[in-house]
């Protein structure tokens, strides 16, 4: 069973890659509510998993206003696959005036200073966009790491998809990938990563919402490795067809401590920066799985 349903996963993506970029824009945009809204009436795991994270972070999180967060949740996560379907098609100019991050400075100076530079996202709108944008917009490759997922062939889907937008592409697992990321930071390249979910479970345990939770200590073991910029940057959508981003401030090595002491420090400062663009987008923030400690617990027990 699991070997059908990873075929038909594959199937899926591939219809969506090959039909849904050929759609009109109108036509694409409302299929994807459409979509959303279907799956969210279903009031599936997903769903559910998504209302349960959202409960954590929202003030007075009543059934009422989870199920409005829920849905426009939804909504966003299919803006962002159908926006990632279409991104091969884009122009150089559509991909430039899609996206309008603040303070980008703080990349440019860094990019500048033959240093390297990490940006650091949380799943939030489309990270796929903002990286189209760095690629085209502004010129610069990047290097950055995927999940690797089932079946092989969907992972290689993604790989060749991402690949495709200007990114180097390192498969999560296989140990080498911090390696290469160390040597194209020292070399003054770029690496992006979204770093707001620990996928080895050996990850740095930081206080996210007033909760604990894991996220990965990749960004600021490299950036202490390497002596790298570390800059925290947070997305989300709003009324309009451009999405929105803030490059935050670099994100600082301690001056003591130890290299565990160093790495928990500012992977704790990182989830605060996240928690902060969170805070104010939580519809915009796409975390269908569990990332809290005690839910990763309490399916374990």
């Amino acid at each position: 069973m699991s070997g059908f349903k990873d075929r038909l996963s594959d199937g899926l993506y591939g219809l969506g890659w090959a039909t849904v970029k050929k759609l009109p824009e109108p036509v694409a945009r409302g299929l994807g509510r459409r979509m959303a809204d279907t799956v969210w009436k279903r009031r599936g795991k997903s769903v559910l998993r998504l209302e349960s994270n959202l409960a954590r972070i929202v003030p007075d999180p009543t059934p009422q206003r989870l199920q409005r967060l829920s849905r426009a949740g939804m909504r966003s996560y299919m803006r962002y696959w159908m926006e990632s379907f279409r991104l091969p098609t884009w122009s150089k100019e559509r991909a430039a005036n899609s996206f309008d991050p603040k303070d980008v400075h703080y990349l440019m100076d860094g990019l500048a200073s033959d240093r390297g530079v990490i940006l650091a996202l949380p799943h939030m709108a489309n990270w796929d966009l903002a990286g189209v944008w760095v690629t085209r917009a502004l010129g610069v490759p990047f290097t950055t790491v995927a999940e690797r997922l089932k079946p092989e062939t969907l992972f290689d889907r993604f790989v060749a998809y991402r690949e495709s937008l200007g990114m180097e592409v390192l498969p999560h697992t296989g140990g080498s990938a911090f390696g290469t990321l160390a040597r194209r930071l020292r070399a003054g390249g770029l690496v992006c990563l979204v770093a707001d979910r620990d996928l080895s479970a050996s990850g740095v345990e930081v206080s996210f919402f007033g909760e604990a939770a894991r996220m990965p200590a990749g960004p600021a073991i490299l950036a202490q490795q390497t002596g790298a910029l570390l800059l925290p940057v947070t997305l989300w959508y709003d009324d309009t067809d451009v999405m929105r981003g803030q490059v935050h401030a670099p994100i600082e090595v301690p001056e003591s401590g130890t290299r565990a002491e160093k790495t928990s420090l500012m992977t704790q400062a990182l989830a605060d920066v996240f928690a902060g663009g969170i805070a104010e987008h939580p519809e915009d923030w796409h975390m269908l799985q569990r990332l809290w400690l005690a839910d990763l617990e309490e399916r374990t027990a």
